[in-house]
């Protein structure tokens, strides 16, 4: 009986945390919505700010999680940069997570 109980147990618990995983990606076709402004930027080969005078990466192809974490950087401060500060704090998690699932997704053209 035991045994039984702690086998169901641990299937619902691997369930739960599949499901949940599912749950939190993001979703690319609302990511390409949501990353229009994004695009201004990071879609042009080579563009650079003006002030600071920074490379901004192309981001297609990037690893969502890295974009994740980036974005959430930006919106914390931990990552100080004015211009993406501004961007970052308007989204939700769930908003970074789409626009990163839609960078992701358009793989190799990520790069200089």
């Amino acid at each position: 009986m035991f045994k039984h109980s702690l086998c169901g147990l641990i299937t619902c618990g691997i369930l739960v945390a599949v499901s949940g995983a599912a749950f939190a990606a993001g979703n690319p076709i609302a990511g390409k919505a949501k990353a229009f402004d994004c695009s201004g930027c990071h879609a042009v080969a080579g563009y650079r700010y003006l002030y600071p005078s920074n490379r901004v990466p192309k981001l297609g192809g990037q690893h969502a999680a890295y974009i994740v974490n980036a974005l959430k950087e930006y919106k914390s401060g931990a990552r100080p940069n004015p211009t993406m500060h501004a961007n970052a704090s308007t989204l939700s998690t769930q908003d970074m997570q789409d626009i990163a699932a839609f960078f992701a997704s358009q793989k190799g053209q990520s790069g200089k």
